[in-house]
């Protein structure tokens, strides 16, 4: 069994895979206040919790957003599993073609997504990240990473909206019975959630029409449950798609 960490702005996303299977799926919050002994008693419990004993675990492999964590996050680690974990970054090979100006820009959360998506679905590609932000990466037909955009997440921006507005409240992201809302509070529900859906189909149609051709749109991240069902595009869901990339990036860096 392999350690697969992700490290997001918000949510620090923690499985277990054996033999290409995510045998467990759990969420911290992100935060940088705590030291790495806090998050070795973290770690500690979940393994506790799913019966993991050091000796079932092999290695581990971490991808990043949020680099004040990155090292915390590997030393507690390191105090449960004595081999050092792999951080994807430079020199860890990936697999990826990446054709963009500058490859070294690109998020390793986005390389790991594409590698998984690459590995699992036919090409041309386009693969949605919703978190923080809302993420769109191209895969082309020759399986080169071509570029993307990104969003502001939809309860980002919805704790936006009520942050920097007076009279507008904090609400959670659900849907209203009706589009066309009648009070404040279902108004809100409905531009953030149909509002997100509709910026998604529209993003879609307009990368499938830049490319030229039909794409296979694959879907991820901890809000795509809320925002997916009111999308008029075909989209896969796919919740372990990160964790499957970061298997897969873990074994090409093994050496044989």
């Amino acid at each position: 069994m392999i350690i697969a960490v992700d490290i997001g702005n918000t949510n620090i996303v923690v499985g277990g895979i054996e033999a290409d299977h995510v045998l467990f799926t759990e969420r911290l919050s992100t935060r940088t206040d705590k030291t790495e002994l806090e998050y070795a008693i973290d770690f500690k419990l979940i393994f506790e919790l799913h019966s993991i004993s050091r000796a079932q675990v092999e290695g581990s492999i971490i991808s990043s957003v949020v680099p004040p964590l990155s090292n915390i996050v590997k030393t507690a680690l390191t105090k449960l599993i004595p081999k050092e974990p792999l951080i994807v970054g430079p020199g860890v090979k990936t697999g990826l073609s990446i054709r963009i100006d500058n490859p070294t820009q690109l998020g390793s959360d986005l390389v790991v997504t594409a590698v998984a998506a690459i590995a699992a679905y036919p090409v041309p590609s386009i693969i949605i990240d919703m978190g923080t932000a809302t993420t769109f990466s191209v895969i082309n037909d020759k399986r080169q990473y071509i570029g993307g955009a990104i969003a502001p997440g939809a309860a980002v921006a919805l704790n936006s909206l009520s942050s920097q507005t007076s009279q507008l409240p904090f609400i959670s992201l659900e849907a209203p019975k009706h589009v066309i809302g009648s009070n404040t509070i279902d108004c809100m529900k409905s531009g953030s959630l149909f509002g997100n859906a509709a910026m998604i189909d529209g993003m879609i149609r307009r990368i499938k029409k830049e490319i030229g051709e039909n794409a296979i749109v694959v879907a991820t991240g901890g809000i795509a449950p809320a925002i997916l069902p009111y999308c008029e595009e075909t989209i896969s869901y796919d919740p372990d798609l990160m964790l499957k990339g970061l298997a897969l990036i873990y074994k090409k860096n093994q050496t044989r």
